[in-house]
Formats: structure tokens, C-alpha cells, sequence
């Protein structure tokens, strides 16, 4: 629902959230005030102790306020279940019960206050039952004031008295005066700024210079570009991401014709071609994954890594005019050697030098596929980070190629840095003079699978017969041209529903929408719909069926926005009129529709039997497409089937299973 609007200016938080922290804190105060009551019965009469006084006073105090506490607290909680996400009525009243909710906090201080100074009084000496009851109490008020002081800057929105006054007066306004345009300019400013100075403290440890601000200026405009247009809070994002989580498993379960025509029925060429590729792509894997080094090591060996990198930190390593970077103890060149089994000298260049745009790689003799690979490291840093969101458009242009379109900023620019490295300080060179007979391949995961993407590209026309495998690469990548393009010599995997690979900003406007449209028509309350998603993404089960206004509508209803949903659309994105608005005259839009590189094949999980220690997952690859990943699935594997460990071992179970095949 629409932030929340008190003292003047808009929160980030609904008026339906405070259910489950009122809940919970009406728990806490029941059993504080249930403790004190039985005190001050037991105790009642026995209060001629030095300082009992004032203890007298200051129990009885105490018990009014926690019962006022209580009261305000089961009004708040009460409030706050009525009504569904987009309709507010109901709870129209609340903001007055929160304003006697927070009231009541001055007298807590003062009397937290009072119970310090009481406890640290040393002429008291009254029985340690009572005074260890006052220090619990005192602890306990003065946990809950610091907790509550903690949320109150968690959900405060910098920018809500100037969207308080801009979305208030949003009915009556003329969009085409200066005073509203300005008003507009104003809001757009000061929302890039604030979102440029939590990019700053986020990387405050890392050393800034032209780049990062550059960096920092351009994502800062991307996340308000996104965020302009819609009025929710945190919690509605979580409520939608659980209903759609839970309506794409409904339909997912449900008989339907195949979405991927080319994949259920392939020709057996295409699949001798996927089968040889898959064992391809479960060797290059461990490049790909060796490029992370001693992090990726000691997370898929926690028990025997240190010890094995221990002894390799002692060894002679490779001339210093090879390696570039930081490498301390040999950590880094120790868990490569470890990862993929080569020797030391197979390796041509190893860099761990890593700024933005400049990412780590390394080239190396791989003698088992006759082969000078090129292996560039997926994100591990916030410099990493930073060039994964420079997410704008821009044209490549490359000699004596046709396909030239428009590719990610960020992405190409680490791919230049490479290109520039191999090519001007002679790494490739080198490499073909001492096997001049080998092939060129280059992999990567990640980031470092949409670098490799895209240096492949700049390197194809000196290298014709270069291959590159590029592991769960970030799906907002390259254009429809150039996508086709790299068909030739790329070969994209992808594992289930892995979230990189699927996200671009139009896949993330789409999911926006998304969450909008089935928040906005759910007739459920909030709370219910966190608590039984929490449930169902713990525990499993069959999907709640949630009844929306959607139900029972045609599909030329569902074409227009309802009411619900426009009242929680400010305006339409920038971003997403980038997408239907036509451009200028050889002006491309800024988030046009990019897409994965090459031929795509997607690995999912078929079927898996849980044991007691371990879980036996049976995999299935198939070709597929790009249209495949123009949505956003919402999964608890969304994450984990990203990462590099899972890719590793998804292509490993294909490829061992494939050589049982022919065994037999």
C-alpha cells in the first residue's frame, strides 16, 4: 500500500505492518506486566526498606503505564489487520493510535531513567528479589526504546516530506507548468542524490576516484529511475514476491503445452552437439570456478583447504612479470593450482589486479583439450559490484562486423580492459608461440561469463575458431543482433531458474508490474499473506489459493490497470518509456531489451531424493532460447542455482552420467 504519512511526510512502512512487531511486542509487555503485577502483589506492605518508597511509586507507575502500553498496542495491532494491501480504509484511524503509541514513550524514558538511577543508588537496600526484578526492567525498557529508535531509522524515508508534498498533490497539478516541473526536477535530484550517497557509504572502504564517481552517479539515476514510479513499501515487495512465488507454482503444476518446442524435440545431431558440449562445459567449469581462488576453495572445502593451501603458500611460484595483483601467502595461485590440476608452468599471465572495470583473469595451458584458456573471475568484490550495476547502454562497434548493436556499459568496459591486457601487453602472443597448435577458448561465470561474452566478440576476428563458454551470464547482456551473432561461437549454460541470468531492466519493470498488479487485487491482509508464504517456503505444500479481484475477469479486462493498481503507480518509469516511447533519431533508448549471448542451454533439476546427510539431484539439459528467460521466476533457488558450486556440480552429474550411457 502507499507509505504511510505522519508528521508530515511519507514513511517506508504500511499501515498494515505493524501486526507482526505489535504482536510481538504486546507478547513482551503481557509477560512484563503479568511479572510486575505479581511482584508488587507479593511484595505489597514490605516496601519499609531503605528506598522503598520510592520503589512503591515506582512499581505502581509502572504497572498503569505497561496496562496503557498494552492498550494502545492491542488498538495498533488491531488496526493494523484490517483492510487488504491497496484498500487503507479501514485503517484510516491509526495514525492517531500510533501517535498516543509513540506518546507513551516519553514517560517510558523517564521512568527507564528514574529505574537506573534507583539501581544504582547505593543507600538502597531493600530485598535483591526486588531490586534484581527493577534492573531487568530497567534493561528491558531501555532494549525496547533502542530497538524502536533503531526501526524508526530504518523505515525513515529521506526523501518523504518532498514526496509527501508531491504525490498530495498530484490530482490537481498541471504537469506542463514550470512550478510543477520544477517541483518534479527538484524530486528527481534530490532522490539521485540520496541514492548516490548510500552507494558511497556502501563502498566507503574501498578507494574512490573519477571512475567510482562516474559509477556511482550512474546507478544511483538507475535506482531512482526504477523506484520513482511505484508508492510501496518494503513489506508490499515481500507480499507480492510470495503471492507470485506461489501463483508460479500453482501454474507450474498444471498440464500445459511446452514452452520450449525446440528443446522437447530435438534432432539427434543436436543432441550429439549437447552432449559434446556439456562435457566441455563441465571442464571449462573448473576455470571458470579456479578464477575466484582461495574464497570459492575454502567454500566447497572448508574441512581441507587451509591445510592444503598452507603448504602450497611455501612454494617457489611463477616469475613476479606473470602475476599482477595482490596475492598474499599465495592463497589466491595455490587454490587455482588446486581447482584445476595444472602445473605451474601452464600458466601464462595471472591477474588479481581488481578496480572497477578491471576484473580479475588468468591464461593457462590446458593440455588434456589442447587449448589456451582464458578465465575471468565472476563478482567477489564491490568493485565488481559497481560494474555489474553501470548498467546503461552502449554501442559496440567492431571492423568487419555487421552485427553491431548495443551491449551492458559496465560489462564492456571490464571486456576492454581484458582485450587491451592480452592484445597490447602480447599475453596471447606469448601463449600461441609456446602452443601454436592450440585453440583459444575463454569462459567465465557470472560477470565473469558476460566479460568472456563479449571479449570473445572483440576477439573473433583475429581468433576465427575461439570458442567461449559462459556460465550463468548476466541476462541483460547484448542485443538481439549481436546475440544471433555470437551463436556461432558461444555457448551460454544456465541452470533452473537462476536470477542473473534473467535479469535486464526490462525483466525487472516487468516483474515490477508484477508485484503491483497481483498486491494491488489480493484480498488478503498483509500479515496473512507473510505467515502462511513464511510456511509454505519453510515447510512446502500445496500454494494458497488467495482470491484476487483478478478472478473471473477477461482477458481484455485484465489488459487495463485496475484502480488498485494505478493507486499505488506514481508515474511510469522512465526506464520503462525507454522501452515504448520511440527514440530520438540515432539516439538508442537508455534500457532497451539485451539479451544472454549464444546458443543457451538450460539445465534443470528433474527430480531429487533427500537423505538423511546428503541429497541425490537428477539433472536434465536441453537446448533452449532466449525467450525462455524474458521473466523473472521467483524460487527459493533463484540464488543458489546461480552459484558457481551448483553449476559445477549440475554439469558433472550430466557428464557422468552421459559417460555411463555409453559404457554401457
Amino acid at each position: 500500500m502507499p507509505g504511510l504519512v505522519v508528521f508530515g511526510r511519507r514513511w517506508a512502512i504500511g499501515s498494515d505492518d505493524f501486526v507482526l512487531p505489535g504482536a510481538f511486542e504486546l507478547f513482551v509487555r503481557l509477560v512484563w506486566w503479568i511479572g510486575i503485577l505479581v511482584l508488587y502483589t507479593v511484595h505489597k506492605g514490605q516496601f519499609n526498606c531503605p528506598g522503598g518508597g520510592l520503589l512503591h511509586s515506582y512499581l505502581l507507575v509502572l504497572i498503569l503505564l505497561l496496562a496503557s502500553i498494552i492498550c494502545a498496542l492491542s488498538a495498533l495491532v488491531y488496526i493494523s489487520m484490517q483492510g487488504t494491501i491497496s484498500n487503507p480504509g479501514p485503517r484510516k484511524s491509526l495514525p492517531k493510535v500510533l501517535y498516543t503509541r509513540l506518546f507513551l514513550y516519553f514517560p517510558e524514558f523517564i521512568w527507564a531513567v528514574l529505574g537506573a538511577v534507583w539501581v544504582s543508588d547505593s543507600s538502597v537496600h531493600c530485598e535483591k528479589t526486588v531490586i534484581n526484578a527493577i534492573i531487568w526492567t530497567v534493561i528491558a525498557s531501555w532494549v525496547i526504546i533502542i530497538f524502536t529508535i533503531i526501526g524508526v531509522l530504518i523505515v525513515f524515508d529521506p526523501l518523504g516530506g518532498k514526496k509527501t508534498l508531491y504525490l498530495t498533490d498530484g490530482v490537481s497539478r498541471n504537469l506542463e507548468s514550470s512550478q510543477s516541473g520544477q517541483l518534479l526536477y527538484n524530486v528527481k535530484s534530490s532522490a539521485t542524490r540520496v541514492w548516490e550517497k548510500r552507494i558511497r557509504l556502501l563502498c566507503c572502504c574501498i578507494v574512490q576516484d573519477d571512475d567510482h564517481r562516474v559509477a556511482f552517479t550512474s546507478i544511483a539515476e538507475l535506482f531512482r529511475t526504477y523506484f520513482s514510479d511505484t508508492d510501496l513499501v518494503p513489506s508490499d515487495i515481500a507480499a507480492g514476491l510470495i503471492l507470485l512465488h506461489q501463483e508460479q507454482d500453482k501454474m507450474e503444476s498444471c498440464p500445459k503445452e511446452p514452452e520450449e518446442v525446440l528443446c522437447h524435440s530435438p534432432s539427434s545431431l543436436m543432441a550429439d552437439d549437447l552432449d559434446v558440449e556439456l562435457e566441455n562445459a563441465a571442464h571449462y567449469m573448473l576455470f571458470a570456478a579456479a578464477a575466484y581462488g582461495w574464497p570459492y576453495y575454502i567454500y566447497t572445502n572448508p574441512f581441507t583447504a587451509l591445510c592444503k593451501l598452507k603448504g602450497d603458500c611455501c612454494r617457489n611460484r611463477p616469475a613476479d612479470s606473470d602475476i599482477t595483483g595482490s596475492d598474499r601467502h599465495n592463497f589466491h595461485f595455490g587454490s587455482i593450482l588446486n581447482i584445476t590440476g595444472l602445473q605451474y608452468r601452464d600458466f601464462i599471465h595471472i591477474s588479481f589486479h581488481n578496480k572497477i572495470y578491471e576484473i580479475p583473469f588468468f591464461v593457462a595451458l590446458d593440455h588434456k583439450k589442447e587449448a589456451i584458456v582464458v578465465a575471468v573471475r565472476g563478482t567477489l568484490s564491490f568493485e565488481d559490484i559497481l560494474t555489474d550495476l553501470s548498467a546503461d547502454c552502449e554501442d559496440l562497434t567492431l571492423e568487419d562486423v555487421l552485427e553491431n548493436g548495443f551491449v551492458h556499459k559496465g560489462i564492456t568496459q571490464a571486456a576492454t580492459y581484458i582485450y587491451r591486457k592480452l592484445i597490447n601487453d602480447g599475453i596471447l602472443n606469448q601463449a600461441f608461440t609456446i602452443a601454436p597448435e592450440y585453440k583459444l577458448v575463454i569462459v567465465g561465470h557470472s560477470l565473469g561469463g558476460g566479460t568472456a561474452s563479449i571479449l570473445a566478440i572483440m576477439l573473433r576476428n583475429s581468433f576465427p575458431t575461439l570458442k567461449c563458454y559462459a556460465f550463468s551470464p548476466p541476462g541483460g547482456l547484448l542485443s538481439k543482433s549481436l546475440a544471433d551473432y555470437t551463436k556461432h561461437f558461444i555457448v551460454s549454460v544456465i541452470v533452473g531458474k537462476d536470477l542473473v541470468a534473467r535479469l535486464s531492466m526490462p525483466n525487472m519493470e516487468d516483474l515490477k508490474r508484477r508485484i503491483v498488479r497481483i498486491v494491488a487485487n489480493c484480498n488478503r491482509p498483509k500479515y496473512q499473506i507473510l505467515l502462511r508464504g513464511c510456511w509454505y517456503g519453510v515447510f512446502g505444500g500445496d500454494p494458497d489459493d488467495f482470491p484476487t479481484e483478478l478472478d473471473g475477469r477477461n482477458q481484455e479486462a485484465l489488459s487495463q490497470p485496475l484502480l488498485a493498481e494505478e493507486s499505488l503507480m506514481v508515474r511510469r518509469s522512465p526506464s520503462y518509456n525507454a522501452l515504448e516511447d520511440e527514440p530520438h533519431q540515432n539516439s538508442p533508448p537508455q534500457y532497451p531489451h539485451l539479451y544472454l549471448p549464444g546458443k543457451i542451454i538450460h539445465i534443470v533439476e528433474e527430480s531429487s531424493s533427500r537423505r538423511l546427510c546428503s541429497s541425490d539431484i537428477k539433472y536434465t539439459a536441453r537446448w533452449s532460447n532466449e525467450t525462455v528467460f524474458s521473466s523473472i521466476l521467483i524460487s527459493p533457488k533463484m540464488i543458489t542455482d546461480h552459484m558457481p558450486d551448483v553449476v559445477l556440480k549440475a554439469l558433472n552429474s550430466l557428464s557422468q552420467e552421459h559417460g555411463e550411457c555409453l559404457s554401457c
